[in-house]
């Protein structure tokens, strides 16, 4: 028997996903270990393991593929505690990351302390040297002052090096050259090049990731590291590849490179996981996917099959916070997750999150010593959790620490205890739904148009209601739902993704530029195809995308190439033509008269990293009537004490062929009486990914 394992290892819990080669899933859940990744993993390991009958070292022992997502990366941003970085950038430039694009969401708000550059201006040097636009050397790079900004580092103690110079993508000569002095004098200093890692015009947007992107290496290549370490050490011999923030996965040699890949790695997953889930059903492919977790509450989107994309990926707040410049799967991240901790603001407003609990202390009910207010203590307190069959019997709730800290919130509102928890929730339910129209309607989708994936360990606590207010018909919660980001991990590619900048317009398109332009992405492509073939992958496909915009405007629109270039002018035509039509579609306005500018181009890549053996395969039956929830009442709610969890579907699909008193449904649905007005049914559905 061969095993796939594939891993999320969150903020609160670490999530694994057991497929054999006959398709069969077994999901693990274990608390995160900050200090060594390994120790959860393993402890949710052993429990897949003997479910299986096995030990854990013959689990790993007869794995062929070890699938790792983290949000270690995201979390290491986020709380500051990056390696020291030193950001080197031509003379006259150094506020590029103080400035970053000059905007902020409430341009009124005048109190708002003006945010911090991720690499302080103490640590930014300025380099003596410049480049035109056109790559042509206006002043000579200072090699002397670049000897003298090295020699200061072991003083400063910095740990690494960013270096983005003006037009470097022009001409990446005295960059180059900078990296040969660093690497000369200080070969212990991680060193990231922005040409290299994200060749774009934007100058912030390419410092950004040149400087995320360094700080991050000393600590992800010794975290990853450290992992692969572990996981040899316990038996396993296999490939081992690493979830990326491009919705697929790339070989951990690979990601240690550039761990910037990582960031937003884990959540990306879960799309992958969503559009499977949702073309299996025949619901359709716009598809929005709510991921619960024990931290945040993410949500994205698919829309006509394919996840969808973007290069404004901020860490700690729109315009304000850093941003990584990188294309990656649109996942918004609030704090509205199981362990988003409820409080009392000074004018005696209820609020919950963004501060979590996370794993340590955890909730109240972890009975670990957390103190304070959650999501999940609120669900306690309500009986949507079962205290005796939490983590399938494996941890045991703590229902008076959940009525104990929950009895303050009561206390200051003037509620009982269980209209207290009543009201987190709702709560938590609104921060959910705004964060849902966030990227739907101001995105100019409608929801009620499309299908939810829910997923997530506090998945099942509020799907239903959430869906209800957003006008939502159909929502799935597949049995797999607890480890949503896991599950998708085993249904993604191997993904790459390369870039170039090449400006030019459709009223004078310079032909020979852009096929020079392409010709490179290709090469780049071929090689890392090369790298591959040597692993043994071989089925591949690309895709061209050019990032467009009309004249004048300030940003893009992602435009796909129909072929693998655009040498005749019914290629060129067909491309300005596909991006009047995108603008139509987001802004629901187009100008076809108007010149189109396109500046960066990209290739993405995929190669299928093993067979679908894991893929779920409905297979129609009829509901037996006896299946009806576990909850007092019908509530949905309670049914997420289950270990499948709960999904929706409203009004319910009928079978043709059976009576119109029965239910159709694949196997691997159950239905769950929903609460209601008599006058709009509705029903609940779990989507059962294991074969038996």
């Amino acid at each position: 028997m061969s095993y796939t394992i594939s891993v999320d290892t969150g903020g609160t819990f670490t999530d694994i996903v057991v497929a054999d080669d006959q398709g069969r899933l077994s999901l693990g859940k274990a608390l995160t270990t900050p200090d060594r990744a390994f120790d959860g993993m393993s402890k949710a390991l052993e429990v897949t393991a003997a479910e299986r009958g096995i030990s854990l070292r013959e689990l790993l022992a007869n794995t062929s593929l070890f699938i790792y997502g983290t949000t270690r990366a995201t979390n290491a941003i986020v709380e500051s505690v990056t390696a020291r970085t030193a950001f080197l950038t031509t003379e006259g430039f150094p506020e590029i990351l103080v400035l970053k694009e000059g905007g902020k969401l409430h341009p009124h708000q005048l109190d708002v302390d003006y945010p911090e550059p991720y690499v302080p201006r103490s640590l930014t040097f300025e380099c003596p040297e410049r480049i035109t636009s056109e790559g042509e050397v206006l002043m000579a790079l200072d090699e002397d002052k670049i000897r003298e900004i090295v020699a200061g580092f072991e003083s400063k103690g910095v740990e690494a090096v960013a270096v983005c110079l003006l037009w470097s993508v022009m001409n990446p000569a005295h960059e180059l050259r900078i990296g040969e002095i660093i690497s000369q004098m200080r070969p212990d200093l991680q060193v990231t090049l922005s040409h290299q890692l994200n060749p774009v015009l934007r100058e912030y947007r390419r410092a950004s990731s040149a400087a995320i992107d360094a700080s991050l290496k000393p600590l992800m290549q010794r975290h990853l590291r450290d992992m692969e370490a572990d996981l040899r050490a316990a038996g396993y011999d296999g490939q081992l590849v690493v979830a990326t923030s491009f919705g697929g996965v790339m070989h951990v040699d690979d990601v240690i490179e550039h761990p910037i890949y990582l960031v937003r790695s884990g959540p990306a997953m879960a799309p992958i996981a969503g559009i499977t889930y949702a073309e299996l059903e025949n619901c359709g492919r716009d598809v929005i996917v709510c991921d619960t977790g024990g931290t945040t509450f993410d949500v994205s989107l698919v829309r006509d099959g394919r996840p969808v994309f973007t290069r404004d990926t901020w860490l700690g707040g729109l315009w304000t916070g850093h941003c990584t410049g990188l294309s990656s799967v649109d996942v918004r991240s609030y704090g509205a997750g199981g362990g988003s901790i409820a409080w009392i603001d000074t004018g005696g407003f209820l609020r919950v999150g963004p501060h979590s609990a996370g794993s340590v202390p955890g909730p109240a009910a972890y009975g670990r010593g957390g103190s304070q207010p959650t999501v999940t203590d609120a669900a306690v307190v309500l009986g949507y959790l079962d205290p005796d069959h939490f983590l399938n019997g494996r941890m045991t709730l703590d229902v008076a620490a959940a009525r104990r800290v929950v009895e303050p919130i009561a206390t200051a509102l003037n509620l009982t205890v269980e209209d207290a928890a009543f009201a987190i929730l709702t709560m938590a339910n609104e921060h959910m739904i705004g964060a849902i129209r966030e990227i739907t309607v101001n995105e100019g989708l409608d929801p009620t148009e499309s299908v939810i994936v829910a997923g997530g360990g506090a998945g099942g606590l509020n799907i239903l209601p959430i869906a209800r207010d957003l006008g939502c018909k159909r929502v799935i919660l597949p049995r797999t739902a607890g480890a949503l980001s896991a599950c998708g991990a085993q249904f993604s590619d191997i993904v790459a993704e390369f870039n170039t900048s090449a400006f030019t317009s459709s009223a004078d398109f310079d032909r020979d530029r852009i096929d020079a332009a392409l010709k490179g992405l290709q090469d780049k492509a071929d090689a890392f195809a090369r790298q591959l073939d040597q692993r043994g992958l071989q089925n591949t496909r690309t895709e061209f995308v050019v990032e467009a915009r009309y004249l004048s405007q300030v940003w893009e629109l992602d435009v796909p190439l129909a072929g693998n270039g655009l040498s005749t002018d019914a290629q060129i035509a067909d491309l300005v033509a596909g991006f009047h039509q995108v603008h139509e579609r987001v802004f629901a306005v187009s100008d076809p008269k108007q010149p189109v500018e396109f500046l960066n181009w990209r290739r993405a890549w995929w190669a299928s990293c093993k067979a679908r053996s894991c893929r779920p395969r409905p297979r129609a039956r009829t509901v037996p009537s006896r299946v009806a929830s576990s909850a007092p009442g019908g509530d949905p709610m309670g049914s997420s004490t289950r270990p499948s969890g709960t999904a929706a579907i409203w009004p319910p699909i009928r079978s043709s062929k059976a009576p119109r008193s029965s239910w159709s449904r694949p196997r691997h649905w159950w239905f769950i009486p929903a609460p209601g007005p008599a006058s709009a049914p509705m029903a609940a559905t779990c989507s059962n990914s294991m074969r038996r």
